[in-house]
């Protein structure tokens, strides 16, 4: 078979399988070793998938995974979410959906300590969705804040999917991590926009909150020092330079470690921490290896640059261009899981992307509001699921119905961020040289 016309296969093989619910990680790992023997032999074949799996664990780069997932993990036992939650709610509890309103703030600042969508939304599940129905609200706002206000932690740095994003296109993972903040910040305040919009229209979803004294509010602002602390090491060791990374993971591990035994969390719980940032590094690196093994099949193939050329040559406005290529990543996102869509498509994908012009660090950005939308959007909306879990009294349908609006207010960021990319690329841009 022509090697071309078997990375065209292959592309449609993987597809198809993950489609049929084999993991994304056991999908590509197998068309990509099939594959390379194919068109190079046995040996070499299976002698370069294995090579791939051992250089790709080697790099240095890699290490910061662990640390910002152990983050997140360590800042749940260490009470920091129930703390932002509280002083969120008494600043903006008075807003129309306040209560909403100060979940999605809480959940932009667990993600600021955490980097895992899904672990925010199990987080705020528990915490904030009882509060909502306690107060009245309507089940389908509370599940529906909780699922979304979950995807901010994907794009506020620490956030591993743009680490692995870095990783892929070896682009400046400090660069990407700082590009993250601002526009995190901007999706948050944009979602609780739609909330207070979507309340005042229909002023039944939510009973209003009583009114909090100032003295009580700056008290809570207390509560809020350990996320602040966090923000402050990785926002200040990236941008100064002081610090590398995987250096200002490894300080924002050691901090929480620290609130942790000061919040008296059993070392039981620590443990498990531990065990479950284990479990969910060996999935996110072998769902790598698995990846980059095919993206090399595919290269032998010469399916990238083929596609990215006659994308090229297309007469066609490069915006144009590039709505078709979120467009794609908005139907995949149904069926896909966020790190497999993202290692899936880039190798094609990302040559397209820099032949037209565009930043990649403003791209992966862009990219990673896509995966948002996806963690959201049926049938596959990972954080919903996660929502119905913790919460099975609320049906899964419930909370499909109610994400849309701020499916909306995300359609609504990424045209902002289009029009502007100043806004995504300002921080990147002034940072000190070196700290990539």
């Amino acid at each position: 078979m022509d090697p071309l016309a078997a990375g065209f296969f292959a592309c449609g093989g993987v597809i198809i399988l993950t489609l049929l619910g084999v993991r994304i990680a056991f999908a590509a790992g197998i068309t990509g070793v099939l594959g390379l023997i194919a068109v190079r032999g046995w040996g070499p074949g299976t002698g370069l998938s294995g090579l791939l799996a051992y250089s790709e664990s080697t790099h240095y780069t890699l290490s910061v995974l662990p640390m910002f997932v152990l983050i997140g993990y360590l800042a749940f036992h260490a009470g920091l979410t129930q703390g932002a939650f509280y002083a969120a709610r008494c600043w903006l509890g008075r807003l129309p959906g306040g209560l909403a309103v100060a979940t999605v703030f809480a959940a932009a600042g667990f993600g600021a300590v955490s980097g895992a969508s899904t672990a925010s939304a199990a987080v705020f599940s528990r915490v904030s969705i009882p509060e909502m129905l306690r107060y009245g609200y309507d089940k389908r706002l509370a599940a529906a804040t909780v699922a979304a206000g979950g995807t901010l932690a994907s794009l506020i740095p620490p956030s591993a999917i743009l680490v692995i994003y870095g990783i892929i296109v070896e682009q400046s993972v400090g660069a990407l991590l700082l590009a993250g903040f601002i526009p995190g910040a901007i999706s948050a305040v944009n979602y609780a926009l739609i909330i207070v919009f979507w309340c005042k229209l229909n002023p039944k979803l939510a009973t209003p909150m009583p009114n909090v004294d100032f003295r009580e509010k700056v008290r809570s602002l207390g509560q809020t020092w350990g996320i602040l602390a966090v923000i402050g090491i990785i926002l200040g060791g990236l941008y100064t330079g002081w610090m590398t990374p995987t250096e200002v993971g490894g300080a924002g591990a050691f901090i929480m470690f620290c609130l942790a035994l000061a919040h008296r969390a059993r070392w039981s719980t620590i443990w498990a921490a531990v065990r479950e940032t284990s479990k969910l590094t060996v999935m996110i690196f072998t769902i790598i290896w698995s990846i980059l093994i095919l993206v090399r099949f595919l290269g032998f193939t010469g399916v990238p640059s083929t596609v990215s050329e006659w994308i090229g040559s297309l007469d066609m406005p490069r915006v144009a261009i590039l709505l078709m290529i979120l467009a794609l990543y908005f139907v995949l996102g149904m069926f896909l899981d966020g790190i497999g869509m993202l290692l899936l498509t880039l190798p094609v994908v990302y040559p397209i992307v820099i032949k037209l012009g565009y930043d990649p660090i403003w791209f992966g950005i862009i990219v990673v509001k896509m995966v948002e939308i996806g963690l959201v959007t049926p049938p596959v909306g990972l954080n919903c699921f996660v929502v119905n879990g913790v919460r099975p009294d609320i049906p899964l349908s419930t909370v499909f119905a109610g994400v849309w609006p701020f499916v909306v207010a995300d359609c609504v960021t990424i045209a902002l961020f289009i029009a502007f990319p100043e806004i995504v690329t300002f921080l990147p841009n002034s940072m000190a040289p070196g700290n990539g």
